[in-house]
């Protein structure tokens, strides 16, 4: 974020002394280019003056070698053109007549006027500065002097100067990101913390705090506040865990002593009806002891730990035992290549696993089961199919949900939790787990999971 902010505030600076800067380089190369042409225009007029005697006389051995010595010590070349346009005096030969600067300004001089020479040089121009200056005043121009002036030092003069206000615009600007940064990271520090202690709340740690001491008053309220909602999260949780487990050891004893008084009443029961009955008090005590175990678990899901990283080979080899003697008869098929690592879900990928494996082998009518996995890019995904009678589309979308079970399922022992409760598990990790149906037919539990390191040697998932 720190460096977001200063991407953003750098650059509002860089505009802002453009901004100022931009205008102060035009004025430098027109106050710059100005000065030198009044300059080369005072010289001009001055050869126009000696021009004019000189005509007049008919000496003209003083003006050229005026003109030879200005050249020789300011490398400018002058010369003094007839209306003709021929060179009657010149310091250098050949003096470029054909220069199209040249050609208009002698066009206006020789109209009677003083033509405006382009007084902008450009660093980048390599192009001179030609004055002309008439000879004699309107219908009376006898002459013109024409100046040819390398623009080298104006232009170095410019960059100079163009330099020197970079420089003055860098000092502020630089000093301002100097405190900018300390001050930012001031700003921005309670929203890292911040940040940090939201992640760690996520992963678990509700002992997390975010820092309400450091700061603007505006972040250490944000982080006050933070802090309130998680002692209150916090405190709801363990009353929750307080409530679910006293009422777990509080339901289990009587829940057992009703079970073992139904038990009990089977030698009194004679008649057929009663029998039945009885049988069917017993199942229901079953029931409801398998609905106690899975709230509880389904309670610690917010306790787990984070995902870790397990070892898909470690896991198979030690539950893949017990799921052929769960499946008995039916086929169990393994397709899983060695090596693969994956983030484990909190409560263990194993208990996912063989929740999948044991609704296939009771709920499918499968003859054959088949757990296959592959790496599809930076996941694994994990496959339980089975070659059962399937769910339809709408049995799919409803079988996430907690206590839902399939109308022809409503018989067989079960609580409707276990799919939710694993779905819960996956999305912990970071993972999903879906239902497909499965070709020809059945149903096809797919659990996809980051893919992970190898785990440490001394610890193996279960």
């Amino acid at each position: 974020m720190l460096r977001r902010l200063l991407v953003l505030i750098v650059p509002l600076l860089v505009a802002l002394v453009a901004a100022l800067g931009v205008p102060l380089a035009f004025a430098v190369v027109q106050s710059e280019g100005q000065e030198t042409y009044l300059d080369r225009l005072g010289d001009a007029s001055r050869f126009a003056s000696l021009a004019e005697n000189a005509l007049a006389s008919n000496r003209r051995t003083a003006l050229r070698e005026e003109m030879v010595r200005y050249d020789q010590l300011y490398g400018i070349a002058a010369a003094l053109v007839s209306t003709d346009r021929s060179i009657v005096e010149s310091s250098r030969q050949p003096f470029p007549l054909s220069d199209p600067d040249v050609d208009a300004g002698l066009k206006a001089a020789f109209s009677g006027y003083r033509g405006e020479a382009d007084q902008s040089v450009w660093p980048w121009e390599d192009k001179n500065l030609v004055v002309v200056e008439p000879v004699g005043r309107d219908s009376e121009v006898v002459a013109a002097v024409v100046t040819i002036s390398p623009t080298g030092g104006l232009r170095a003069a410019i960059l100079r100067q163009w330099g020197l206000l970079t420089l003055i615009g860098l000092v502020p600007m630089l000093a301002v990101i100097a405190v900018a940064w300390p001050m930012s990271r001031w700003v921005l520090r309670p929203i890292r913390t911040l940040d940090e202690a939201t992640a760690a709340v996520a992963g678990g740690e509700l002992d997390a705090r975010a820092d309400e001491v450091n700061g603007p008053p505006e972040l250490r309220r944000l982080a006050a506040s933070f802090n309130a909602m998680v002692d209150v999260v916090g405190r709801a949780l363990r009353r929750q865990r307080a409530f679910v487990s006293d009422a777990s050891h509080q339901l289990r004893n009587p829940l057992a002593s009703l079970r073992l008084a139904v038990d009990n009443l089977a030698p009194h029961v004679t008649d057929d009806a009663g029998r039945e009955a009885q049988r069917i008090a017993v199942d229901e005590a079953e029931e409801m002891g398998r609905v106690l175990d899975t709230l509880l678990a389904a309670t610690r899901l917010d306790s787990a730990s984070a995902a870790e990283p397990v070892d898909v080979d470690s896991l198979l080899a030690t539950h893949v035992p017990g799921w052929r003697a769960l499946a008995g008869d039916i086929r169990l098929d393994l397709d899983v290549p060695p090596g693969l690592h994956v983030l484990e879900p909190p409560g263990g990928l194993g208990s996912v696993l063989d929740e999948l494996v044991g609704n296939a082998v009771r709920l499918s009518g499968a003859s054959t089961i088949r757990i296959r996995g592959h790496r599809a890019g930076d996941h694994v995904e994990l496959h339980v199919t089975d070659d059962g009678e399937g769910l339809s589309d709408e049995d799919r979308a409803q079988a996430f949900e907690r206590f839902w079970r399939a109308p022809r399922h409503q018989n067989i022992a079960g609580t409707g939790l276990g799919l939710a409760i694993c779905a819960e598990l996956i999305a912990g990790a970071g993972g999903r787990l879906e239902l497909h149906p499965a070709t020809p037919h059945g149903l096809d539990a797919v659990v996809t999971l980051k893919a992970g390191e190898s785990p440490p040697k001394d610890g193996v998932s279960a």
